[in-house]
């Protein structure tokens, strides 16, 4: 999804976006699988937890069907799950929870940064020792994708616009980049080694 600089001021200005919707829930202690999943659910959903069992979206398309499938994983495991719509009692009430939530994607751009530099730190590693083989170069090329995944998913959800968005999209550039230059210096390994065969 990519969202333009007019798409971003159109949301930001919809009323839409300053209306959350809190989802209570509530399920069975045991067993705690159901918790964990619900929880995992929301957590990707990047739903902001408000306290336990309390958790908030902006009302806007992208949260639907996550919040969907939050309260069905909440309906099958035998718990109650209610969705409630809300907005701050006052624009500054309505500017903290942005500013809560637009935290919270904040640190997902932090850990989706910090990959970014394992991956290139990887990529580094294997050019220095040599290793230069197809399975390693397709291994690289899954990391990438997994990368560019979570850059969709968190851009997505993103619908405030936090700082580190524009710096997590370069640093996704530069990672294809080096993947490419390695694809490159993997091809030429191959060849060199057919050349030199007998």
């Amino acid at each position: 999804m990519n969202v333009t600089p007019a798409t971003f001021l159109a949301v930001m200005n919809d009323e839409r976006t300053r209306r959350w919707l809190i989802l209570v829930i509530k399920l069975p202690a045991d067993p705690s699988r159901h918790r964990v999943a619900v929880w995992r659910e929301l957590r990707k959903l990047g739903a902001l937890s408000l306290g336990q069992g309390i958790w908030a979206v902006p009302e806007v398309p992208v949260f639907a069907d996550g919040v969907q499938r939050a309260l069905e994983l909440t309906d099958s495991a035998g718990g109650q799950g209610v969705t409630l719509q809300a907005s701050g009692r006052s624009p500054e009430d309505a500017a903290r929870f942005r500013e809560m939530f637009t935290a919270a994607r904040s640190a997902d751009w932090v850990e989706f940064l910090a990959d970014c530099g394992k991956f290139e730190e990887e990529i580094a590693k294997e050019i220095r020792i040599g290793k230069f083989t197809l399975a390693e170069l397709e291994e690289e090329e899954q990391s990438l994708e997994r990368l560019r995944r979570w850059h969709r998913d968190l851009t997505a959800r993103d619908v405030f616009g936090a700082p580190e968005a524009a710096e997590a999209g370069e640093r996704l550039k530069q990672c294809t980049a080096v993947c490419e230059d390695y694809a490159e210096r993997v091809f030429g390994a191959l060849h060199s080694t057919d050349e030199d065969a007998p």
